[in-house]
């Protein structure tokens, strides 16, 4: 059977479930094959809340409108959920187990059997706290449960036609400041808005890391000499310095996931 076959099986013996939907690649796919299986017993939702920027979240309801999902859009105060302000390490096990909560009681008020969400097998490299949260809370992951890769989740997109299926990865804005730095409004929106600076100029996968005054970019490596040109650099800094920032800085590591969690010690991870 092929990974679409498998997911379907999957899904149609659950008899319906709430899908923890953000338009990117991954739950999008989930989203799309767990309507394919369940019609209007595959309730997709989206939390939109301070930690994801608008044009995310645009995108997103856009992408279900395409797909035909039965989306329910949720409002979280991300900001009010205890502890996720101080930005400890564990941060991301606080919101997520507030944002599933959630999900749980829709799940429960109407009637479906299960909450989902899209974790894979590639997501076990990288520290996640959030993964206890939704085991405490009983979320199943299909896409890893089918020991399903990135990688096959963009080929199973690709052949799905998504249009989300080499979209760029993508995190909340949280993690882009480092661990103890609190979040608020302020700094999330200026993170936010310099990400958007970089889209607009045709950057595809990149991040913009938080310390302060200091702007950080991660580039792929092949995006790094476009950024270097003169004419390019002075408009960046230009337009970094009206956020608020006064240094900006290209790491030449380049751009990776999970960043933030390379001062964590070893017992953390």
């Amino acid at each position: 059977m092929t990974h679409y076959d498998n997911l379907i099986s999957l899904l149609k013996e659950m008899g319906g479930a709430v899908i923890g939907y953000s338009g990117g690649v991954d739950s999008t796919l989930l989203a799309k094959v767990a309507t394919d299986a369940l019609g209007e017993k595959a309730v997709c939702v989206l939390v939109e809340s301070v930690l994801i920027p608008d044009s995310e979240i645009e995108e997103a309801v856009s992408i279900a409108k395409e797909l035909n999902l039965n989306l329910i859009r949720l409002q979280v105060d991300a900001l009010a959920v205890k502890d996720v302000p101080k930005n400890d390490p564990d941060r991301c096990y606080f919101c997520k187990k507030a944002v599933f909560s959630h999900l749980v009681k829709i799940a429960q008020d109407m009637n479906l059997p299960y909450v989902l969400d899209g974790s894979n097998a590639s997501d076990e490299s990288d520290y996640r706290p959030g993964t206890k949260a939704t085991a405490e809370l009983e979320v199943r992951s299909p896409l890893k449960e089918l020991g399903m890769t990135k990688e096959e989740i963009r080929a199973l997109s690709r052949d799905l036609d998504l249009p989300t299926w080499n979209k760029p990865s993508y995190a909340c804005l949280a993690s882009r400041i480092p661990y103890g730095t609190p979040l608020t409004v302020e700094t999330l929106r200026q993170v936010g808005d310099a990400e958007t600076i970089l889209r607009k100029l045709g950057f595809k996968q990149f991040r913009v890391r938080h310390h302060g005054d200091v702007a950080r970019i991660e580039l792929l490596p092949l995006d790094m000499e476009k950024m270097i040109n003169p004419t390019m650099r002075k408009y960046i800094v230009e337009q970094f310095k009206a956020l608020g920032y006064t240094y900006i800085a290209m790491d030449l590591h380049g751009y990776r996931t999970g960043s933030m969690n390379e001062t964590l010690a070893e017992d953390i991870l």
